[in-house]
């Protein structure tokens, strides 16, 4: 099938199933999930989509919360289609860790004669089976609890290892399936949480170009519009899904696995997640070492839109000083820089440096290539910078929403503000605004003056 950018909007999530896209761009795209049912009692299709697929016997996982959702109700559909499945719950009612333990705990529980892992729930228990379902290629159908996060579709998965959150390369679900019954009925605090990761996408998106421009990155104009489609019907509906509406809870359903369609595409996570997920990823890492009840990531990600837009506001107003800027990169600090890495980023520290030195990414010598780049097409980043909406009008979306849209709305104080806009890029090594201020010598003190500008907003 040929995809252009004019087409792009008459076409359906199905439609780009099952199918080798030829694309405007020139690569052939190709998403590896079969079967994508959002709809209205959507779960009482999953024998037959289990039978479609020739699968036998399934181990069915959620926690104690996705059991209660919808749990049950998957158990009632295969016994009453006698489906032969085994369950199995993670137990304890805090928050579910992904971490080694938590991946033991799940593969304890395969048996031989398993060839499915239906997975009822989102964030977490969505990682955890994709990545054993790579491990030990066993596909997972996905069974959503709530229109949380964009993970569904994608080929990645967030794992706490060493300490560190880790993104790891899987594989997608099988299939998703999207009862709208059950989704309108979520708790709000987790649909606006979904809400919040589709309006980071004007951040993520922003960071792509940046990153085609300064370091020639693969782009495509056509997965741009794919994903910008998605997040423009949600954030024009947000009555809608405030309201529980059917109609709008399936949109953002939609965006949310159509991000993840667009990151299979691309073969990584560029058009759903930038500088506004390195923060969120930071300050989960900082919450779980303080030991602070999460946030969910999604209310984490549209706070962290806020701070990368008045970066973008900042820098569209800036005259860059390129004599400075190559100066302060050449008095660049490592010995400095892994002090304020193990300050920070505690038990994780080490793997963080590990990785830091073996891709060079502290190079004075690529970080002043990088500088002379951005001088040469310092217009053009300029234009990018201007098209981003401005922190008030993100400001304005989420609270629109009922969203939180201040990091002291959810416990993150000042240090954490700071600190996260400053070492938040350790944590991946995508190149964000963030990474494009630290070559200009400019992070720090922008950092402080975004800081100042929330904490004017909130008085």
């Amino acid at each position: 099938m040929n995809i252009t950018l004019d087409r792009i909007e008459r076409l359906e999530i199905e439609d780009f199933l099952g199918n080798d896209i030829h694309c405007e761009c020139k690569e052939a795209h190709r998403v590896a999930i079969d079967r994508i049912l959002i709809e209205k009692d959507g779960i009482d299709k999953l024998p037959e989509c289990l039978r479609q697929f020739q699968y036998k016997k399934a181990l069915v996982i959620a926690d104690l919360h996705t059991d209660e959702v919808a749990g049950k109700q998957v158990e009632a559909v295969l016994r009453q289609a006698n489906f032969a499945y085994k369950k199995f719950v993670f137990q304890g009612e805090g928050e579910l860790v992904p971490d080694e333990a938590t991946v033991g705990a799940l593969l304890i529980q395969v048996e031989k004669d398993t060839d499915v892992i239906v997975t009822i729930g989102t964030g977490t228990l969505n990682d955890l089976a994709k990545f054993v379902s790579h491990k030990i290629s066993i596909p997972t159908i996905i069974v959503a609890t709530a229109p949380s996060m964009d993970g569904f579709a994608s080929t990645g998965a967030a794992l706490i290892v060493d300490n560190l959150k880790t993104s790891f390369e899987c594989v997608c679900p099988k299939a998703i399936i999207g009862d709208i019954t059950i989704l309108k009925q979520a708790p709000m605090n987790m649909i606006i949480a979904g809400f919040g990761d589709i309006v980071g996408k004007y951040s993520a998106l922003t960071d792509w170009k940046l990153g085609k421009v300064i370091n020639g990155e693969y782009y495509c104009d056509v997965v741009v519009k794919m994903v910008t489609e998605s997040m423009t019907k949600c954030i024009n509906n947000v009555e809608g899904i405030k309201s529980r509406d059917e109609g709008a809870i399936k949109n953002l359903m939609e965006a949310l696995v159509m991000t993840g369609i667009a990151m299979s595409f691309v073969g990584n996570s560029r058009p759903a997640s930038g500088s506004e997920h390195h923060l969120a990823h930071y300050w989960e890492m900082m919450f779980l070492f303080e030991h602070k009840k999460a946030v969910l990531h999604g209310t984490k990600v549209g706070i962290a839109a806020v701070i990368t837009a008045k970066l973008s506001e900042l820098l569209a107003q800036s005259t860059i000083d390129f004599d400075d800027a190559i100066s302060k990169a050449n008095s660049f600090d490592q010995d400095q820089w892994k002090k304020s890495v193990e300050r920070l980023y505690q038990k994780a520290a080490q793997e963080i440096i590990h990785i830091n030195e073996k891709e060079q990414r502290n190079s004075i010598a690529k970080k002043i290539a990088r500088i002379h780049t951005i001088q040469e097409n310092m217009n053009e980043i300029i234009d990018i910078a201007k098209t981003v909406p401005s922190a008030r009008e993100i400001t304005a979306i989420l609270k629109h929403a009922g969203g939180a849209s201040r990091p002291r709305e959810v416990g993150i104080d000042e240090q954490h503000v700071i600190n996260g806009i400053l070492m938040a890029k350790e944590v991946r090594t995508r190149y964000t605004i963030l990474n494009f201020l630290s070559d200009l010598g400019l992070l720090e003190e922008f950092a402080h003056e975004v800081y100042d500008y929330l904490k004017k907003e909130e008085v």
